[in-house]
């Protein structure tokens, strides 16, 4: 080919976006130059995500699994064709999202990531002494053993021999492999003074007349009119501990459980942060957790234990920070398997480069939070030799102390380098800093959002005029007058994961900030010392529990009145205005849409053709409260409801309170209607900031408040901060984000690092204080932020 001619496929250097409509997104076009780290900025609700995610992942995703055979693509997740026009030049996407890892009570950093399995490969081949396969060492996998007569064919004829089966496993049969053992508080579980069918039973969910009390009302094995304190020692043997029997309820035939037993099997089974909250509280005032006494607490079973590698049995190794244990593969001196800890260094090497070497295999990834998980799905693709892939990441930085955010900036920079193209959406002005080409969505969120607003560098995007833009040098000031303690929360002697003995008085009637890098013990601190006292409310990061019937309006109870509202007016019940009652449309039962099953094909879901996609029977929209019907209530921004519901046509005070709480977490663009499996992770946990409100509590302690929200918005944030303190509150924020750090009244700085580094309170004091200090690596940060 001639010099200075392109060649045909080297002009195939964008992504194009063509008429772009999913959500709120205004018909947008937009060209991405590929091989590139393009961030997209905009307020919270201003259409990111719907482009970044919902339009060119999704589609890229929906594509190559259409390459796949027919039968395969009815095993998998299918996902709707996006709304936009054209779509050229995608590549293969990967998203590494915010979701945090399966709360199952089996998984493990180890389990999340090839290490475990890596580390369980090496002890099979030189552990001393020998036990067995890699299974032998796992603690998912039980011993089996069975011997019995079979039957074997040879030919025409059939014989029988005697066989035996075996298979070791690791899993250490006093916990089942859970690393712990429960004690029940039998007064929690039932009251005494009642019968069954007075209501004995306290367990959640175990209400009179149900079927979780009937199986036990008609067991036959006790009297349920008879107090349970009058039970002979065989009926309350039978109600309590009972194993499995057949029992006939209800004409049918139905397996018999103690309550003991069962609550064991459905509760106990799972990991504490899957449950709901609710079922936690119950959990943490009816059952006392110990490590198991058989293994220790290391979930193996004792030939897993016995085997070692110089000298290091597989538990201790799990048990080690990550920056140890690559320090201990690194030893391990062995031709026969150089190349296992070859690739096991490797991987660890990531974890300690991605800034998670503060962590150790055996911590359940329930526990990890949602930056934290996202950096453990980052880590596989660090090594890949893959490239021209597109990789799409959400908020990389989020739970990342400033000193940490460098790190994570290289690594983008790496997957650059490589010849992917990388999309990021991100509000921290350091990460915006590195970006070859900036796209800002906007102007404003929700229905006033969904548009373009810029495309360029990022000096052009400071000069531009646009909200991001304006804001992006943002700074701010240290506080010259703080506000006065009223009282102190003592914690003395937390020791709980890595903290070590830790002494501290938490001031109350002020705003305290809670600094440190990630793992210095932040969260440790809070869950031990703050978490489960009277009058505090954690809201913490966990995912809000929700299906497509969830929305605001449902979540925080706001629906309750408004319905209630809607009845007393025209005389009718309060079920008719819900789309999950009476009033429900029969014919999509109130989803509003239809879905089509079209067997290994992807589904056609569309709107409700007796309904027009309004969920609502049409006698129902007859009724109107200010002449809007329910489901025009419910198409209404958060903002838009506040005015309607405080006019004297609609006037309704209790929605008002709930309607001005959510504004003040800085919601007010979304819709009430709005389904919550549409709502970002900040906004997810602002709602349920705005829910947990309500509750009046004295001390509130909030798990990173800013996570989600753009620069303008912070201020906002701390303004509501600020109402809740004046208010008589106490709150305490878990936070990086330094302009939070300058705004509050006392810093309680954990550290000085991570993991085994930190655990100790390296300061506690004014921020100002702590900017003259710059003793410690938060007070370097926020000197250099503060003006």
């Amino acid at each position: 080919m001639n010099p200075g001619v392109i060649h045909p496929a080297d002009t195939h250097d964008v992504i194009r976006v063509r008429g772009a409509r999913e959500n709120n997104l205004r018909g947008v076009d937009v060209d991405l130059p590929k091989r590139r780290i393009t961030v997209f900025t905009g307020v919270s609700g201003s259409g990111k995500s719907s482009l970044a995610f919902e339009t060119i992942a999704n589609e890229s995703q929906r594509m190559i699994n259409e390459t796949y055979s027919a039968f395969l693509q009815g095993f998998m997740p299918s996902s709707s064709r996006p709304d936009v026009d054209l779509l050229e030049g995608l590549t293969t996407a990967i998203v590494v999202s915010q979701d945090r890892l399966a709360a199952n009570i089996r998984s493990t950093v180890g389990t999340a990531s090839d290490a475990g399995a890596m580390l369980r490969t090496l002890f099979s081949r030189i552990g001393e002494p020998q036990i067995g396969p890699p299974n032998a060492f796992s603690f998912n996998t039980p011993s089996v053993t069975a011997k019995g007569a079979i039957e074997v064919q040879r030919g025409q004829n059939t014989t029988r021999e005697r066989a035996e089966y075996s298979v070791l496993g690791g899993m250490c049969a006093g916990c089942e492999g859970t690393g712990r053992v429960s004690d029940l508080d039998l007064t929690q579980l039932y009251d005494a003074s009642l019968s069954i069918n007075d209501g004995a039973i306290l367990v959640p969910g175990y209400k009179v007349g149900g079927w979780t009390v009937r199986f036990y009302a008609e067991s036959g094995f006790f009297d349920a009119d008879k107090p349970v304190g009058e039970f002979t020692d065989d009926e309350l043997n039978d109600f309590l501990y009972k194993e499995s029997a057949k029992v006939k309820i209800g004409g049918t035939n139905m397996t018999y459980m103690g309550l003991v037993p069962q609550i064991r099997k459905s509760m106990l089974s799972k990991d504490r942060e899957a449950m709901q909250s609710h079922i936690r509280a119950f959990v943490d005032r009816a059952v006392t957790f110990q490590p198991c006494p058989a293994c220790e607490g290391t979930r193996l079973a004792e030939p897993a234990r016995r085997a070692r590698v110089a000298g290091v049995n597989i538990a201790q190794c799990c048990s080690m920070q990550i920056t140890d244990l690559l320090e201990w593969v690194h030893s391990v001196d062995d031709p026969g398997v150089a190349p296992l800890t070859g690739a096991l260094e490797d991987l660890l090497r990531s974890f300690v480069d991605i800034g998670l070497g503060y962590l150790s295999l055996d911590r359940a990834s329930g526990t990890l939070s949602g930056g934290e998980a996202q950096r453990l799905k980052m880590i596989k693709h660090l090594g890949s030799p893959l490239t021209d892939v597109t990789y799409v990441f959400d908020e990389p930085t989020a739970g990342l102390h400033p000193h940490d955010v460098p790190n994570m900036n290289d690594l983008l920079r790496q997957l650059r380098d490589k010849g992917n193209t990388v999309l990021v959406v991100e509000h921290k002005p350091e990460t915006i800093a590195i970006a070859d080409h900036i796209v800002d969505v906007g102007p404003g969120a929700g229905r006033a959002g969904g548009d373009i607003c810029f495309t360029g560098t990022v000096e052009e995007l400071r000069s531009s005029g646009t909200v991001t833009g304006r804001h992006l040098g943002d700074r701010a000031r240290v506080k010259d007058l703080v506000r006065r303690p009223t009282g102190a929360i003592e914690i003395r002697g937390a020791a709980s994961n890595n903290l070590r003995g830790v002494n501290v008085d938490v001031p109350t009637g002020v705003l305290v900030a809670l600094t440190g890098v990630a793992g210095s013990g932040k969260s440790s601190l809070v869950a031990e010392g703050l978490a489960n006292r009277k009058g505090v409310v954690f809201v913490d990061q966990s995912p809000i529990k929700g299906s497509i019937r969830s929305n605001p309006a449902t979540y925080t109870g706001l629906l309750e009145p408004i319905r209630k509202a809607f009845a007393k007016k025209h005389g009718v019940k309060p079920a008719l205005f819900s789309a999950n009652s009476e009033g429900a449309c029969p014919t999509c039962k109130g989803n509003g849409q239809v879905t089509t099953d079209l067997g290994f094909m992807q589904g056609v879901t569309t709107p409700c053709e007796d309904c027009g996609g309004r969920r609502f029977l049409a006698d129902v929209l007859q009724y109107t409260l200010g002449e809007r019907s329910i489901a025009d209530v419910l198409e209404l921004s958060i903002s838009d409801a506040q005015e309607f519901f405080a006019s004297a046509e609609a006037r309704v005070p209790p929605a008002g309170k709930i309607l001005a709480r959510l504004v003040d977490v800085g919601l007010g663009y979304i819709s009430l209607g709005q389904t919550l499996t549409t709502l970002s992770g900040g906004e997810r946990q602002r709602l349920k900031l705005a829910a947990q409100m309500a509750e009046g509590a004295d001390v509130y302690v909030l798990d990173e408040p800013t996570t989600g929200l753009h620069l303008a918005d912070v201020e906002n944030m701390l303004s509501m901060l600020d109402r809740l303190v004046d208010s008589g509150a106490t709150v305490v924020a878990i936070e990086h984000h330094q302009a939070v750090m300058a705004h509050a009244d006392w810093i309680i700085d954990m550290g000085p690092g991570a993991g085994q580094s930190g655990g100790r309170v390296v300061f506690e004091g004014r921020p100002a204080d702590l900017v003259a200090a710059r003793s410690t690596l938060t007070g370097e940060h926020l000197a250099e932020y503060a003006v």
